[in-house]
């Protein structure tokens, strides 16, 4: 019988979280094992090509304010090799009136200064941007292909082992050493550490250990439409990706004249059904001309060329789920990224890094990185009371945090 083989550090989970946490810890000198049920990197939901990146500027948490305005600044330097900088312009919503300086200054407070964010009038927004709408510009604004990103990341390396087809279904922990079960309950191998980054898979897996985390499913389609070149939408398309309710990507002229443009997504909360629904493309459709204040525009014009269809993964509270299992030691999180897999990856490399390397944290409080945030991130926050048992559950009632104030 083989032995089954020990690693000091095993990621679970080779989308773009488990790609981009196994890469942040070979290049601190770690050797990593990483295992997926899959044959190769990011074949669920980070198999998407149509991602968006920007900081989050809306009327939100404070702390999901300040906390993707960090996120943006390490996913620029950690996406460059495939970073598409155009711009994402977020228009004014339609019941408010545009005024600059009450703008600039809540953008001011978040720390976001001209380069990242700034407010554009109609006018300035026609010229930038191809859209005749007020709103806030942000000119590093980027999409990307988690894919893609996330097979670089995962390139052969001396101290990188990749167990493919390989499904994880329990944990197990004997003198401080966790064992990695499959669906047969044989040992596949042991690490010292743990990282889980399945998404949705988290829950069950967790649960053989006895956690269980407020993890739910939001089923999104995104929509690839084909516009003709003499058609009225033709002269409304962005040169820009657009972000409000909704998003789009910029408008790309094919050879023969026409236009290709995603649109997406649709929210369908509660539901991982990843069939292709017309219902979902008539929803993208309606957004296409909210998007674009085109709400006169023939959305018959919109033809279907393809689409993406993908599972989110959220938690009750909507941000993410990142840190050390405290409950658990050995056991580290990173899931319910929800829709913003580049930020909250780039975010989850550093600071799971930093937990399972025993740093302090330097590199991340440069960034304004502080204990209220790293709580508001903690698996932990969702605990009523710390699991002294090992068939404790976790509360999924409303979060409570180790420290720091709470949430808004």
């Amino acid at each position: 019988m083989i032995k089954p083989q020990h690693h000091e550090i095993v990621v679970i989970g080779a989308g773009i979280c488990g790609a981009t946490i196994a890469n942040e810890l070979i290049y601190r000198g770690k050797s990593v094992c990483i295992v997926d049920a899959a044959g190769s990197p990011a074949t669920a939901c980070s198999s998407h090509a149509y991602a968006i990146a920007h900081p989050h500027i809306g009327r939100g948490s404070p702390r999901l304010l300040r906390l993707t305005r960090i996120a943006f600044l390490l996913a620029e330097v950690r996406w460059g090799m495939v970073w598409n900088q155009h711009g994402i312009f977020q228009p004014t919503k339609k019941d408010r009136i545009f005024d600059r300086v009450e703008i600039s200054n809540y953008l001011y407070s978040l720390d976001l200064d001209e380069s990242i964010a700034k407010p554009l009038d109609a006018q300035e927004a026609k010229s930038i941007c191809g859209i005749k709408q007020s709103g806030v510009w942000l000119p590093r604004g980027a999409s990307l292909s988690l894919s893609d990103a996330s097979n670089i990341l995962l390139q052969d390396h001396e101290r990188l082992t990749c167990l493919w087809n390989t499904k994880i279904t329990k944990l197990k922990e004997t003198n401080g050493k966790w064992h990695l079960l499959g669906s047969s309950n044989e040992e596949i191998l042991s690490a010292n550490k743990v990282v889980v980054a399945i998404a949705m898979d988290s829950k069950a897996l967790l649960s053989t250990i006895g956690i269980r985390l407020p993890l739910k499913p939001v089923r999104g389609q995104l929509s690839i439409f084909s516009i003709k070149e003499d058609d009225p939408w033709a002269k409304k398309l962005p040169r820009v990706g657009i972000s409000g309710d909704g998003y789009c990507l910029p408008a790309q002229q094919l050879e023969d004249g026409s236009y290709r443009w995603s649109v997406g997504s649709s929210f369908d909360e509660g539901e991982d059904d990843l069939g292709s629904r017309d219902g979902s493309d008539a929803f993208n459709r309606e957004q296409a001309q909210g998007l674009v204040d085109f709400f006169e525009g023939d959305t018959n014009s919109l033809i279907k060329a393809g689409d993406f269809v993908g599972v989110r993964c959220v938690a009750g509270d909507r941000l993410p789920i990142i840190g050390t299992l405290t409950q658990r030691p050995g056991i580290f999180l990173a899931t319910a990224l929800g829709s913003r897999g580049i930020l909250w990856s780039a975010l989850a490399a550093k600071l799971i890094a930093a937990q399972v390397l025993d740093d302090d944290f330097a590199l991340l409080a440069r960034f304004g990185f502080a204990a209220d945030l790293l709580a508001a991130l903690a698996p932990a926050r969702f605990f009523a009371g710390a699991l002294a048992a090992p068939g404790a559950l976790a509360s999924n009632s409303k979060p409570i945090f180790p420290s720091g104030p709470k949430a808004k």
